[in-house]
């Protein structure tokens, strides 16, 4: 194996150990959240999947670069402001952990995927006390110049108030289809972008 595999092997194995380590303190510290170490059978969250498409006038590579945390700044409004916690220099690459305020609410997210040969991002993230929420993206290629992105949120509370914050983010979810499309056709215009999530 030369060492340019070698460096690549441990580069994957590194990032995949990174993510099962976040992974892991997410459930425990959502187990926290709820005051004990996993919720009785009686209890039911709430617990809401929405799924929306943006048709993107680019190629899907330029596409794509506009779904990282760091290429959505360009069109997801002021409120969208990620704030690295690792790596160290904000990038948009699996294992990527960061955190956005939620109005008064922090939460904290992971790039749980980024394969952009296989056309998938997926994000998840976690406000304690609240909920989980995962953010699958697939990207489509219509033609050269036009790309699809399929979107669906999977929220789950881990709490009575987080599932009233399920019921009213899945509201919003239903709406930002719309929204999203706006937003870039704003930033492809040239124009700036109003929306985000």
């Amino acid at each position: 194996m030369t060492h340019e595999k070698e460096r690549e092997t441990v580069e994957v194995e590194s990032v995949q150990t990174g993510v099962r380590i976040v992974a892991a303190a997410m459930a425990g510290a959502c187990s926290i959240a709820m005051g004990q170490a996993s919720p009785s059978p009686a209890t039911k969250r709430a617990h809401a999947e929405t799924s929306f498409d943006v048709v993107v006038h680019a190629p899907y590579v330029e596409t794509a670069e506009l779904f990282g945390p760091e290429g959505e700044r360009a069109w997801a409004g002021k409120h969208w402001d990620p704030q690295f916690i690792f790596p160290d220099a904000p990038r948009d690459e699996q294992g990527a952990v960061f955190t956005i305020q939620h109005g008064p609410l922090q939460a904290v997210w992971v790039i749980a995927q980024h394969d952009l040969a296989a056309r998938h991002f997926q994000y998840v993230y976690f406000i304690p006390e609240t909920m989980v929420c995962t953010i699958d993206l697939r990207f489509t290629p219509v033609d050269a110049a036009t790309t699809k992105v399929h979107v669906t949120y999977a929220r789950t509370a881990v709490s009575p108030d987080g599932d009233e914050h399920v019921a009213a983010m899945s509201d919003d979810d239903r709406k930002a289809g719309v929204k999203w499309q706006a937003a870039i056709d704003r930033y492809k215009s040239g124009l700036d972008a109003p929306h985000g999530h």
